[in-house]
């Protein structure tokens, strides 16, 4: 395999914030709501209950009071603004049971989004993500309840690299993982997730292709075909801080354990693994065989969110927490429907071209 290195380019806040807000801000177009009370009453008890029914063996019912308030004001809000929350499946408990409306991986949530009459997506992801939602719902007003929230692997590489790669190596194809900005997504041939890179890879019945950013997906899709799969040098800093010592340790301590990986693993990790799939296929894996116990190698509030719907598995828990999805809080969510803040916005060149890219994955025979 080839392996390029990028520079990293990060777009300040500041630049973001003001390119979005140069039209009337979202704020101007929606109104300010009244922040509402945060006391825990037995009305907000008796609404949230049911949801702390889910979750009650992964939260302490000491810390339910804390939470309720800000989870029945949001639930109520979102009412109120019309709308839709989009809760990745690395979203903490909290979020994730107690006030999404659509939860999944990147792709799900901004295909799924489409499809309601919401004027408002509240991104409970990283920015790559609500960027995505934009290019797919340009109609809706997108908010990300944090700004900062960013991605090690969206960060690894631009536009300005793609087209680079593109004039040094023409006529090879360049497929690029969901995980990165618009600006990377509308330079590239076609998009692709975990689930489909393979299929995405032997779609151009090509010797070659360009997958980037991921070293690791890269290399494992290489594994399993004849294209010469040619990668760049991004990596998910949660996934790549597993080892196939650490699996092989697990084992030794519980030899019953079954071990599920993602594919943004090294490979010398997914080869450790009972099992290697998108966060998609390790839940329905985990539903659908229902281990005695099991350790899925990812993020690790995705673990407690599937553990609150298998109650029969055993969640053995190598915990990497992703710095920037943890950014995503109740009370900045909050803070979001009260305030109609971080509006995401693509420029509606990039977002086109973007679309595009996204688009060819979508429909993509199978």
């Amino acid at each position: 395999m080839t392996t390029t290195n990028f520079g990293v380019t990060c777009e300040s806040v500041e630049q973001t914030t003001a390119f979005s807000t140069s039209p009337p801000s979202a704020l101007q177009r929606f109104g300010l709501i009244e922040r509402p009370s945060l006391d825990y009453t037995p009305e907000v008890a008796e609404a949230t209950a049911p949801i702390y029914e889910k979750v009650k063996h992964i939260i302490p019912a000491i810390e339910w009071p804390a939470l309720a308030p800000t989870i029945h004001a949001i639930n109520r809000l979102k009412k109120e603004r019309n709308a839709v929350i989009l809760a990745h499946n690395y979203m903490t408990p909290d979020i994730f049971h107690g006030v999404a409306d659509i939860v999944g991986d990147s792709l799900q949530l901004a295909i799924e989004a489409t499809h309601t009459d919401a004027d408002v997506i509240v991104q409970c992801g990283v920015h790559f993500m609500a960027e995505t939602s934009n290019i797919l719902s340009p109609d809706k007003t997108v908010l990300i309840p944090d700004m900062k929230a960013g991605c090690s692997l969206a960060e690894s590489i631009t536009g300005a690299d793609v087209r680079a790669l593109r004039e040094r190596n023409p006529g090879v194809p360049i497929i690029t993982y969901v995980n990165t900005s618009a600006d990377v997504k509308a330079e590239c041939d076609i998009c692709c997730t975990s689930s489909n890179a393979l299929q995405v890879v032997e779609s151009f019945g090509t010797d070659k292709v360009f997958l980037i950013p991921d070293k690791y997906l890269a290399a494992n899709v290489g594994n399993k075909t004849d294209v010469e799969v040619l990668v760049s040098d991004g990596a998910c800093e949660v996934h790549e801080r597993f080892t196939a010592q650490e699996l092989r340790d697990y084992r030794k301590i519980d030899p019953e354990v079954k071990i599920i990986a993602h594919p943004e693993c090294p490979p010398e990790v997914v080869a450790e693994a009972d099992f290697a799939g998108s966060t998609a296929h390790m839940i329905d894996w985990v539903k659908t065989k229902q281990p005695e116990k099991v350790m899925m190698i990812t993020e690790c509030s995705m673990a407690d969110n599937v553990a609150s719907e298998t109650p029969g598995v055993d969640f053995i828990r190598p915990c990497n927490l992703c710095p920037h999805m943890k950014r995503i809080t109740l009370g900045k969510i909050l803070d979001s429907l009260v305030e109609m803040r971080e509006e995401v916005v693509v420029d509606p060149s990039i977002a086109e071209k973007a679309r595009i890219a996204v688009e060819r994955m979508i429909n993509l025979k199978s």
